[in-house]
């Protein structure tokens, strides 16, 4: 019987169980894996009917083994721990990953893609800073430099963008506070950093119109990535104006929520779920600290592990086949309903 045959380095890691990682580090020096881990590879080979790309890896070979990682804020935990899981990645296939942030900033952003492409890197994890970002700058480093966009979207921009579905996010918070108490008004920066901001909005508006509810999407002013005092200063201002139509608030992420419930404590306000609270909040990504905020913090949450392992697997697909996909690709993973004590 002749063996399966396999086309592509993503199927014959499906079929033998092998990560692509892996598979690349295996076929970049077949010593660099343990000994019973080239034993497997060699079986699988055997196996199946596959031939890696022999010019497509002699080309990487030329390419440092360096992988760019560029956040826009390293000081947000979110970001931290994500880079961190990156870079484990790609420390484990056998790459020198460096990490970048570009602090809100975007002519620092755009001094981090000049120094990158200078380094001649195997390839990049970008998540840009979003509106903020220069788009024409992006489109043309990406066309450089092998690049998978993550986390903040760029419509149309570079081969492949790997992030969380933000309509997931809010479906599974807007029909959870409706089903038990009053539906939710929507707190949120006027001006927001991440284009994430713009698709809860509408995902919000889109669910509450399936339910029947009306909407209260509330702006607050500030611009930049101080989430938290921005949210905190919000929230002071809509709770002295008596801003609110309901008692349950749904914020656009957990930094501006965790202002939202500190400006909340200052004015003796309890939230949660019990008697005598007289709001219920909640909020979308659960950051790192939302489950040590009093109350701990409703949420949903980001597949941190999906997102990075998808990422990874995509820059090495796109750095072994020459920096092009055969089509540009986008991959979005489902959120998860986080309950705590404060809605």
């Amino acid at each position: 019987m002749q063996p399966q045959k396999v086309k592509t380095m993503e199927e014959f890691a499906a079929l033998s169980g092998i990560s692509r990682p892996t598979l690349s580090k295996f076929f970049n020096d077949p010593a660099s894996v343990r000994a019973t881990t080239r034993e497997r590879i060699e079986t699988a080979l055997e196996r199946f009917d596959y031939t890696p790309n022999v010019y497509a890896i002699n080309q990487n070979r030329k390419l440092t083994k360096n992988i760019g990682i560029v956040v826009p804020y390293l000081a947000d935990p979110f970001f931290a721990e994500i880079a961190r899981s990156l870079e484990q990645r790609c420390i484990n296939a056998g790459y020198r990953p460096t990490l970048y942030s570009a602090h809100g900033d975007q002519g620092l952003e755009n001094d981090i893609l000049d120094s990158l492409r200078s380094l001649k890197p195997a390839g990049v994890l970008l998540a840009a800073l979003g509106r903020l970002s220069d788009r024409s700058k992006i489109e043309t480093f990406c066309a450089d430099v092998p690049t998978v966009l993550f986390d903040s979207y760029l419509e149309g921009v570079g081969e492949a963008f790997v992030g969380s579905d933000n309509f997931s996010f809010v479906s599974q918070s807007v029909e959870y506070l409706c089903r038990t108490g009053e539906p939710p008004c929507f707190f949120e920066m006027r001006h927001p950093a991440n284009p994430n901001a713009n698709k809860r909005r509408t995902a919000y508006l889109e669910m509450m119109d399936r339910l029947g509810k009306d909407p209260q999407v509330i702006k607050i002013d500030g611009e930049g990535w101080a989430f938290e005092e921005i949210g905190r200063r919000g929230a002071h201002r809509v709770l002295e104006e008596n801003g609110l139509t309901t008692d349950t608030v749904l914020c656009s992420n957990d930094r501006l929520a965790i202002g939202f419930l500190a400006a909340c404590y200052e004015r003796g306000l309890r939230v949660g779920r019990g008697d005598g609270c007289a709001l219920r909040v909640a909020s979308h990504d659960d950051h790192p600290f939302s489950r040590f905020t009093c109350p701990a913090l409703t949420t949903v949450a980001h597949d941190y592990d999906a997102v990075s392992n998808r990422s990874v697997e995509t820059l090495f697909e796109l750095i072994e086949n020459g920096g092009r996909l055969p089509a540009r690709t986008e991959t979005l993973f489902p959120a998860r309903l986080v309950l705590r004590a404060s809605a």
